[in-house]
């Protein structure tokens, strides 16, 4: 039976090839989307592209954006005339918005703020989950639900391995 310090790391293995195949798949998808991690993505003046997804990273949106904006530890800016055809959403960052920016669907902030000024347009709803307590909830559960599976089956193999103890006379 494989150890738990091997199950984990094969585990930890599987998660960061599905994540790479499916940034490399989404990269392919479209030319003009942009998805990357760790580096800040600048959409400019007169520029225009697909989806933009950010882990790690910021988003700065001068332009126009054909579909969503998304992030993960990482802060939305829209800025100028940056217009945003799709949702634009992030998990443990803030949102800001200038008063000449446009956004045609929902805006959701969990774990961070949105700042709105006078004038800007959102078309769709508008949600924030603000707060600390939130982010570490949202990221961790399916780590800690993952790791509680893990577990059990492990337990039941465990169990029913063990040997049969006859009662004694």
């Amino acid at each position: 039976m494989p150890t738990p310090h091997l199950l984990h790391r094969t585990l930890w293995l599987v998660a960061l090839w599905a994540l790479g195949s499916s940034m490399s798949f989404a990269q392919t998808a479209s030319k003009s989307d942009q998805t990357h991690i760790g580096r800040t993505i600048r959409v400019a003046e007169n520029e225009q592209v697909g989806e933009v997804t950010c882990i790690a990273c910021s988003i700065y949106v001068r332009g126009q954006v054909a579909g969503d904006v998304t992030t993960v530890g990482g802060s939305i800016f829209i800025e100028g005339q940056g217009q945003i055809a799709g949702d634009v959403t992030t998990v443990g960052g803030n949102i800001r918005l200038d008063s000449t920016s446009k956004i045609a669907g929902d805006v959701t902030a969990v774990g961070g703020e949105i700042r709105r000024a006078p004038g800007a347009q959102i078309s769709g709803d508008i949600t924030s989950i603000g707060g600390g307590v939130w982010l570490p909830l949202v990221l961790l559960a399916p780590f800690v639900f993952l790791g509680l599976l893990v577990w059990l089956i492990v337990w039941l193999i465990q169990r029913a391995r063990r040997p049969a103890v006859p009662a004694s006379a």
